[in-house]
């Protein structure tokens, strides 16, 4: 996948509020085949808790009747606890026969030697990979393809704003920045914007904080390479830090993850999040009657230029150490035909990892409808894919920043010392 910042790339950061991941058997993967010959391989993945419930069993289910002898074990949880759960099987050799992956882990797992080379199993299997809207190439070997992608906008929560006395979502950083005092000064424990920083999950560098690079078309990387102190990120973390001076941040962000502040939207307490589509059903689950819309993330005032578009994906990929491979190929097969990836793209309310699928969001759901025009109006951007020890970098990032969010140091001294880091990783 290249580089380039303005080309599509897709990783993930989704979460959701369920019971803690199942721990992978000692024996990695599934059960090896039992008395009547079936093999059990198990399915470690957030994306369960992000669905209408029994919806992806009911697609497990399918493929099994599909493919008799095979049975699918489903390891559900939130996104950091699948996270854990991959991570660990990775560094021991135990992980599930087939695995939900985000981008930004991909280069680590490869490295180790824990995924399987996808493209020998695709070609193993006589598989047309030309149906893939992309895949996630390490050496120029898949090692995730992307089974659906999600948009990154701005989440308003339309009844806060309006008794704030604010007409219509902004669009620039400046009317952001009305529209987060105005909330804030409602009281009540109510805050106009809020920011995951924790250092155990950084993915908030990525989706929260980059994003506004992104979105006035910056970029943080010069010819592949870290360029923390150009003008476009540098002009990014100086409006993060004037939102967390001005007050209007939600208390405990530096520690907050992902899930935490999917929480505090759906409970009515913030005005405003950067998050992705797949949180829709949740958030609509857990609160019925919370009134929210989708819009594009703002951009700089004066930004006339083609907008950036967060944007992340549910990845999936095979453990190497799975005894059974051939079967779990078969659950990728199957997630990735033109009719289950519909399916799961109508499901997630999101955009098809096979450009053959047609999902029916747009005409049964106006959020999706109206993410989907902003999709159209800008490009893809997300410069943390393929990047070697991506969450490393994140995390190297968000260590400077909580710096200078808590007046240790400067923006300047936060973005030279990031870049010396992050070049150490190159």
């Amino acid at each position: 996948m290249s580089n380039d910042a303005r080309s599509t790339k897709v990783v993930g950061a989704v979460a959701a509020t369920m019971a803690v991941l199942l721990a992978a058997g000692c024996s990695g993967g599934g059960d090896d085949a039992s008395a009547d010959g079936s093999v059990t391989i198990e399915f470690a993945q957030w994306w369960e808790p992000e669905l209408p419930e029994g919806e992806l069993r009911a697609l497990m289910d399918t493929f099994e009747s599909e493919n008799p002898g095979i049975k699918v074990e489903l390891l559900s949880g939130p996104y950091a606890s699948t996270k854990e759960q991959v991570v660990a099987g990775a560094a021991t050799g135990t992980m599930s026969d087939v695995v939900g992956l985000d981008g930004a882990w991909v280069s680590d797992f490869a490295k180790q030697g824990a995924l399987a080379d996808m493209s020998q199993l695709m070609t193993d299997a006589k598989y047309d990979d030309s149906q893939l809207a992309s895949q996630v190439q390490i050496e120029g070997s898949t090692y995730m393809i992307p089974v659906v992608n999600f948009v990154y906008p701005m989440f308003t929560n339309d009844d806060l704003l309006a008794q704030a006395g604010v007409d219509a979502p902004p669009s620039t950083r400046t009317e952001f920045t009305e529209a987060a005092e105005a909330v804030t000064a409602l009281g009540d424990n109510t805050y106009g914007w809020i920011v995951p920083l924790s250092l155990e999950a950084p993915n908030g560098i990525q989706n929260d904080v980059m994003s506004w690079a992104w979105a006035s078309g910056g970029t943080m990387l010069a010819d592949g390479k870290p360029d923390l102190t150009n003008p476009d990120v540098t002009s990014a973390v100086d409006y993060v830090k004037s939102l967390w001076d001005a007050g209007v941040v939600a208390p405990g962000s530096l520690t907050m993850k992902e899930q935490d502040k999917v929480e505090e939207f759906t409970n009515g307490r913030v005005g405003m999040m950067i998050d992705s589509l797949a949180h829709i059903n949740l958030i609509r689950e857990s609160n019925p009657d919370l009134n929210f819309s989708v819009s594009a993330v703002p951009a700089e005032d004066d930004f006339t230029g083609e907008r950036g578009i967060p944007y992340a994906s549910w990845g999936i990929g095979v453990s190497e150490n799975s005894e059974h491979k051939e079967e779990a190929w078969k659950l990728v097969d199957f997630l990735m035909s033109e009719k289950t990836n519909s399916d799961l793209s109508s499901m997630a309310n999101a955009f098809p990892g096979n450009t053959a699928s047609v999902p029916d969001f747009v005409e049964d759901d106006e959020t999706f409808a109206a993410a989907f025009e902003i999709y159209k109006s800008g490009y893809p951007a997300n410069e943390f894919v393929g990047l070697p020890v991506a969450e490393q970098l994140m995390r190297l990032f968000d260590e400077q920043l909580q710096k200078t969010l808590t007046g240790d140091q400067s923006v300047d001294d936060m973005l030279q010392a990031s870049q010396d880091a992050w070049t150490a990783e190159f």
